[in-house]
């Protein structure tokens, strides 16, 4: 049965009078959502206080939940878990992935990934020493650098700024033949675009939760690990809670079994539980429906910006097969049309040094929202609204 969408629309708090189009960076909030932490604290932590963690499943909640995403992104049960922040997660991926290439010492990114991930690699590389070294190039050469001495390919899969979108499977298989590691960072995939990390025979994956899958601000990271090589995994970063006994207290660290063994520190319960309400949404989606409904989405949107806000330049690929699920334009001044768009009601973001960054999520996204977001952004160029100074006044988040 095809999703309904509308649906699942009335399944999150949308503030009246807004247009919402930037779930790619946040994701609203699940109405269930209020109702499910409120029982968390209530009832959980404020009534059965520590024994929660085994009479309402508290340990056990970042595997159960890492199951659920694991079938938005192709990934068996029992290969994904969550915890901790994204950051951690590509460091512990990054840190595991060189362990096993032990005679190389080259990891190979590209200028369109998030700097965070390359911030990781830069401080990994500079731990270790000893000749280590993060590459750099285009996103658009990325596959011609895949030489021997590539220890790991990183990765994110879609240009967090123009929704560029990489050759998962390709890019693997390629990797792989030259014998390198992949870690790839879905953060802008997870819930956006199929994903088959089983079907692409992908090494380790990571992502956080809090845009498209609607945890919440803060909400824990995941990370997966191919069956094949999850055994043979040693963890960086090991944590108590990735200890084959946690309670046993030994002094002395031995890896869980499998995916268990990236677990760092104590779960955020109370994110969880708004992640768990905003999975009972997911559970009801096919993410063929969903990638079918976001081309739909911002092939409307891309095609009403270009005839009707010529200053605009397409920022992201024009194929939709190409992207994610995001459309970007540049413009000189485009913090400042932005924050004149988020003005009139219609939130999207902004990424240095000059797109203006439009997300679509089915989910919560309807058509009338597109047209009603195209015809606020018309206005706001045709008579210059953004030239104003409040408009160009930098905030901290932007």
């Amino acid at each position: 049965m095809a999703t309904d969408f509308n649906a699942t629309r009335a399944m999150f708090h949308l503030p009246e009078g807004v247009i919402y189009l930037d779930g790619n960076s946040l994701g609203p909030l699940p109405r269930a959502a209020a109702e499910r932490m409120r029982a968390c604290v209530e009832d959980e932590w404020g009534d059965m206080l520590i024994t929660a963690w085994n009479r309402a499943g508290w340990m056990d909640k970042p595997r159960a939940l890492g199951d659920r995403i694991g079938r938005l992104i192709g990934a068996a049960p029992g290969t994904v878990v969550l915890g901790d922040t994204l950051s951690i997660k590509v460091y512990q991926a990054l840190a595991s992935a060189l362990e096993l290439r032990p005679d190389r010492r080259v990891i190979l990114s590209d200028t369109g990934n998030f700097p965070s991930d390359l911030y990781m690699a830069d401080g990994l590389v500079r731990t270790l020493g000893e000749g280590y070294e993060l590459r750099t190039v285009a996103p658009e050469a990325v596959e011609d650098a895949i030489t021997p001495d590539i220890a790991v390919l990183m990765l994110t899969e879609v240009d967090y700024r123009t929704g560029r979108r990489h050759d998962m499977k390709h890019l693997i298989d390629k990797a792989h033949a030259a014998g390198a590691l992949v870690v790839w960072d879905l953060a802008h995939s997870a819930g956006a675009i199929e994903v088959d990390l089983a079907g692409a025979d992908a090494d380790f994956a990571v992502g956080c939760t809090y845009k498209y899958l609607n945890s919440g601000p803060g909400g824990p990271a995941f990370i997966y690990i191919a069956p094949r090589l999850a055994a043979q995994v040693r963890p960086a970063l090991s944590g108590w809670l990735g200890h084959a006994s946690p309670f046993a207290f030994d002094l002395d660290y031995r890896p869980g079994a499998g995916i268990e063994r990236m677990r760092v520190g104590t779960p955020p319960i109370l994110q969880m539980a708004a992640l768990d309400a905003s999975l009972d949404i997911w559970d009801r989606v096919e993410m063929t429906d969903v990638r079918a409904r976001s081309i739909a989405l911002s092939e409307a949107f891309l095609n009403g910006v270009e005839a009707t806000c010529p200053e605009l330049t397409l920022a992201s690929p024009r194929d939709p097969e190409a992207r994610g699920s995001q459309v970007s334009f540049r413009h000189p001044e485009g913090y400042a049309i932005m924050q004149a768009l988020i003005a009139n009601g219609v939130i999207g973001d902004f990424r240095a040094p000059d797109i203006l960054r439009f997300g679509f999520t089915p989910l919560y996204t309807s058509m009338a929202d597109v047209t009603g977001a195209v015809a606020i952004l018309k206005r706001i160029m045709d008579t210059r609204l953004w030239d104003r100074p409040e408009f160009k006044a930098r905030a901290k988040v932007t």
